[in-house]
């Protein structure tokens, strides 16, 4: 019976000492305009690991990461995408979970935080026009896009981007 009241103290102490998570999301509020998820600005890769990261996957796989990366391009019609820099000239399609939260559209540039999922993804004619569209493309150009492509996709559930420091 001692060994039960023992079992239970020890129970308590573990569940009532969970860690204070209120403190950190705090901090990076305050450096940081947070965009879907608080995600911690932590255990980060950088671009030149993350492309080596998709060298090694198939179509299929998937892995979390947290990416510190530059945009360079953004959905011009409502920020459900974008685009970054992974330092070789190759370049990873971000989306968001569940279409759940967009970017500013004027983030080109700018250096961002992200977590989620990395993968493979092959992307159909169809979806590679609407991109195109997407980004301003002619249609010249979008009518020249005929054949799937393989891209580096990340599928982000939350992203971060710093505050400036006059705001």
């Amino acid at each position: 019976m001692k060994t039960n009241y023992i079992l239970m103290a020890c129970i308590a102490a573990l569940i009532g000492c969970k860690p204070n998570t209120d403190g950190e999301k705090k901090e990076i509020a305050e450096a940081y305009n947070i965009y879907g998820d608080t995600i911690a600005a932590t255990g980060i890769t950088e671009p030149g690991k993350m492309q080596k990261e998709y060298n090694n996957m198939q179509v299929g796989d998937t892995a979390v990461y947290t990416l510190r990366a530059q945009v360079t391009d953004v959905c011009k019609a409502k920020g459900c995408w974008m685009k970054l820099d992974l330092e070789d000239g190759s370049e990873a399609l971000v989306k968001f979970k569940d279409y759940g939260f967009f970017v500013p559209k004027d983030i080109t540039g700018e250096e961002v935080i992200i977590k989620g999922k990395a993968f493979l993804n092959e992307m159909p004619v169809e979806e590679r026009r609407h991109y195109a569209e997407d980004a301003g493309k002619t249609k010249e150009e979008i009518a020249a896009i005929t054949k799937p492509l393989i891209t580096y996709s990340f599928e982000a559930d939350g992203v971060l981007i710093a505050k400036q420091q006059n705001q």
